[in-house]
């Protein structure tokens, strides 16, 4: 069978880890990294593969994995989409996924590509159990707690902020869907954290919830980048009340996004043109092998 290859767009935490994941995925080889540097500072474990500044100079590339910042994606997946290339990412911002999704829809149709987007674990893999919780119990109430763990979204936004040489953005959950952002900071020489302060709370990624901005000398001392989610739904199956549903795990935040970002590239070679997040997708389809195998293993 052909293996489906996957470029890599990207080589931050999650690039790293979605090489692996390749690594050891049966159906797919690696038809190379794109980076901004190229092969300038090329890492070694990257030695037995294309590393290039394009994606237009790599060859034979079946689908493009968006290991990059949730803002830049819309702009990454176009450009690639555009070449008839199937494109997957993690955008993580969940008011605005919608509106992503549209923007993409006609691209994907216009260039006969496919684009899964919002394919990391939450949004993602977490969107698959909270659709299946909802469909047992369809009246009732959900609660996505995350952590105590290492939001890569929210410490990236809060790197990019003016003055900030480093970043961890920390999710410690309240209760009942409720969390509180702990953010540490380390300054550039003449930075203010009080303006550091007041630029990470307006922004969007924070604004919405309990954030408190901690100055500290490294934030590699303090760094971990283990995550984690309790799900619950309480509701109604038929008429009879009081089911509940609970789903926990504890994880490697970029290990996880690596893995469902090689997973959700494998679905898009067998769905049609269009852009889809996961809960629109068939989890088999996420599996390497043939279907009637996965249905006699796993049914």
């Amino acid at each position: 069978m052909k293996k489906i290859r996957a470029a890599v767009v990207g080589y931050g935490n999650i690039g790293k880890f979605t090489v692996q994941a390749l690594e050891s995925a049966p159906d797919f080889d690696i038809a190379g990294i794109v980076r901004r540097q190229g092969d300038k500072d090329k890492p070694a474990e990257l030695d037995s593969y294309p590393v290039v500044t394009h994606i237009q100079e790599l060859q034979d590339v079946d689908v493009a994995i968006l290991a990059t910042p949730t803002r830049s994606c819309e702009q990454y997946a176009k450009e690639i989409l555009a070449l008839g290339i199937n494109t997957v990412d993690s955008f993580d911002i969940h008011t605005s996924i919608l509106d992503y999704r549209a923007a993409l829809m006609p691209v994907c149709q216009e260039n006969h590509a496919v684009s899964i987007i919002s394919a990391g674990w939450d949004p993602g893999s977490d969107s698959i159990v909270r659709t299946l919780m909802q469909s047992l119990a369809p009246k009732g109430l959900s609660y996505t707690n995350f952590g105590p763990g290492m939001s890569m979204g929210h410490s990236v936004c809060a790197r990019s902020k003016e003055g900030v040489r480093n970043a961890l953005s920390m999710t410690i959950p309240k209760g009942e869907g409720l969390h509180r952002r702990m953010v540490y900071v380390e300054l550039e020489e003449g930075a203010d954290i009080d303006s550091v302060t007041e630029a990470i709370k307006a922004d969007p990624y924070f604004s919405h919830d309990e954030t408190h901005v901690f100055q500290v000398p490294s934030v590699d001392d303090v760094q971990d980048m283990g995550h984690g989610v309790h799900l619950v739904r309480k509701g109604v199956s038929g008429q009879t009340q009081n089911q509940r549903f609970e789903f926990n795990m504890s994880i490697n935040n970029p290990a996880l996004t690596g893995q469902v970002l090689v997973n959700v590239a494998r679905a898009s070679m067998r769905q049609q043109p269009g852009c889809y997040t996961m809960i629109e997708i068939p989890v088999i389809d996420m599996l390497p092998g043939d279907r009637e195998s996965i249905i006699g293993t796993l049914v």
